[in-house]
């Protein structure tokens, strides 16, 4: 067995990456989060969970991440939903289990409200649903507002990335339109949430109020309480594995 790869043509010139494992179902299908890749530390441990099992799994890249095309600036909440939806419609069968990291775990429930005749199961790791209206545009600085107003971006710094990354006001009014919280949000299925309680990101308490508005009556929180946002270690790689396996 073995992980294929290729490019999803999204019909505007843009192309989507994936990588992909056949083998027996449900596929789990992993969702990256913001300005991350598909070859981060979870996706690539899921690929070896999947190759040493013989599960199916799907992982991609949104538009503007990694190895697919497009440049980050245009992405938006709508953008990258539609981009999960593409690689799900196009690449899999049958039932899934979505698997989603901060901005993933928002996806995953916006994906998740629209084929839930799919989804047998998700789990979230860190969810940052309504991110960019509840958890990012908060935090910002007065020239934040000011460099929005006046040119539509701002170059926010980053803990992850030595040049910061550029947030337009596209993505923030995109956005809010997108917005999920208080609930109650239509996920049915069984979730399992993962949540570090020294995340700087997502606040534990975010993550919990998610944990509250999903319908299903099968969802289970995690608190990790020495553990970060990206939740990468060796010891939360196993509790990522235990809840996809439990699914």
């Amino acid at each position: 067995m073995s992980e294929t790869s290729g490019r999803l043509d999204r019909g505007d010139g843009e192309a989507v990456a994936w990588r992909k494992v056949d083998g027996a179902g449900p596929t789990v299908v992993w969702l990256g989060g913001f300005m991350s890749d598909m070859a981060g530390t979870k996706a690539e441990a899921l690929a070896q969970w999947a190759l040493a099992r013989g599960r199916g799994y799907v992982r991609f890249d949104y538009l503007g991440h990694g190895e697919s095309s497009g440049e980050f600036r245009a992405g938006t909440i709508s953008r990258w939903r539609e981009d999960a939806l593409a690689v799900i419609d196009r690449l899999t069968d049958g039932p899934l289990v979505l698997v989603g990291s901060s901005m993933g775990g928002w996806i995953s429930c916006l994906v998740a409200a629209v084929r839930p005749e799919r989804l047998a199961g998700m789990v979230l790791i860190a969810p940052a649903a309504d991110f960019t209206e509840k958890l990012m545009l908060p935090g910002f600085p007065p020239e934040a507002h000011e460099a929005l107003a006046a040119t539509g971006e701002w170059l926010r710094p980053s803990l992850y990335d030595e040049g910061g990354y550029p947030i337009t006001r596209t993505l923030l009014e995109d956005g809010a339109r997108w917005s999920i919280l208080p609930g109650p949000v239509p996920v049915e299925a069984p979730v399992r949430i993962l949540q570090g309680g020294e995340d700087p990101d997502v606040p534990w308490t975010h993550a919990l109020e998610l944990a509250h508005a999903l319908r299903s009556r099968d969802v289970v929180f995690s608190l990790i309480k020495d553990g970060d946002h990206r939740l990468s270690r060796d010891q939360d790689i196993a509790l990522l594995l235990a809840a996809v396996e439990e699914l």
